[in-house]
């Protein structure tokens, strides 16, 4: 049965009919096409047998909502919550506490690596969801009849599936794998907001020289002040492409800005003053370091070395490969070794991983001669 809630007085009805339930269901829908932070438009909240469906846009007292989700002695159980926790702090402020993420607990378990929700759904109850509404417009209103009956199944399953999974962390003696893999993604949410270096981030900057690196810098920096300040996405604002041209180029008056691809006259109208000032005042600031540059290809041989022991202790541990270590940290291990001092990412030093992620890498390192 689902109850829609669009009022401040049955949102105080539903938390108050709620206050002993101890596990409860979470998912959120939103929007974030056109601006930097997310539109957030549904809250469905079930507690294994009925559903609610929280009309975000009618309700305006949420502190019922925010006691109740932050209460340390309720579960809330999700499915790939990154973006659902995100969401919820920005637009109401609310911080869950005690979470079971049921992506995360079906990969430590070994039924598969970040699984969907319906795909999980159907692997583990053989049951085929329509997907059909996730791209919807969830600010509309009315909601029709089917995107409602879709926000109600996104948290259909999700009791039944803490049941089995936190079995099957019990049998695995998984539990504080679970509990690892749940803090570093409260750590990843917290991550998200940092935007310091984005210039890093971005797909060929290690080709700049310092003078172009710095002004990149302040570039991403200004794009992000004002992408937030507008709440427009980045590339609304500039695209990566262009910032790297800019930087790359280093004009220094507005006749230079134009012939650059993507760069629109509208935009570079709007914009081109402010960014020749940008790289003008970068001129005075902290020299970044140069990036390094790609590992040669003469490592990749290296790689595939590493990559096949990490699927051989996989194996051995009935876990999905990909949990093990990433590209990147094979990246930074294989670099810090090549000169001469390897540093080993902070997870693989610690807590599971330890005991076998990090034996199995360093075996593969000493029986090589490329470093």
């Amino acid at each position: 049965m689902n109850h829609w809630i669009d009022s401040n007085e049955k949102l105080q009805q539903m938390c108050d009919q709620l206050a002993n339930v101890g596990k409860l269901a979470v998912d959120t829908e939103f929007i974030r096409t056109d601006t930097f932070y997310p539109k957030i438009a549904l809250i469905q909240i079930s507690d294994g047998e009925q559903c609610w469906l929280v009309d975000v846009l009618a309700i305006s007292q949420f502190a019922p909502l925010k006691a109740m989700l932050e209460d340390q002695s309720k579960l809330l159980i999700f499915h790939a919550c990154a973006e659902d926790l995100e969401v919820l702090e920005y637009a109401l402020d609310i911080c869950p506490g005690r979470i079971f993420d049921t992506q995360i607990a079906a990969g430590i378990v070994n039924i598969g690596y970040c699984m969907g929700y319906a795909r999980l759904v159907d692997s583990m109850f053989q049951i085929e969801l329509d997907k059909q509404e996730t791209r919807s417009d969830w600010l509309a209103r009315p909601l029709t009849q089917r995107q409602l009956d879709y926000a109600a199944v996104d948290v259909e399953h999700l009791h039944a599936m803490e049941t089995i999974l936190s079995q099957l962390l019990a049998e695995q003696q998984r539990q504080e794998w679970f509990a690892e893999e749940t803090a570093a993604l409260f750590t990843l949410v917290e991550g998200r907001k940092d935007y310091q270096n984005y210039y890093l981030r971005l797909k060929g900057a290690w080709r700049l020289g310092v003078k172009s690196l710095t002004a990149l810098n302040r570039l991403c920096d200004w794009r992000e002040n004002t992408a937030r300040k507008l709440n427009k996405p980045r590339a609304h604002i500039i695209k990566d492409s262009v910032l790297l041209e800019l930087a790359k180029r280093l004009p220094s008056a507005s006749q230079q800005l134009q012939g650059i691809e993507d760069w629109y006259p509208r935009s570079v109208k709007r914009h081109g003053d402010t960014v020749l000032q940008q790289i003008a005042k970068a001129s005075t600031d902290t020299p970044m370091a140069a990036m390094p540059q790609p590992l040669p290809k003469a490592i990749a041989g290296l790689m595939r070395e590493m990559r096949t022991s990490l699927t051989e202790v996989a194996e051995s541990m009935a876990i999905p490969q990909e949990f093990l270590c990433n590209k990147k940290e094979l990246e930074e291990i294989l670099r810090s070794s090549m000169e001469g001092q390897c540093q080993w990412p902070v997870r693989l030093t610690q807590g599971w991983r330890q005991a076998r992620v990090q034996p199995a890498l360093q075996a593969v390192l000493n029986g090589t001669e490329l470093l």
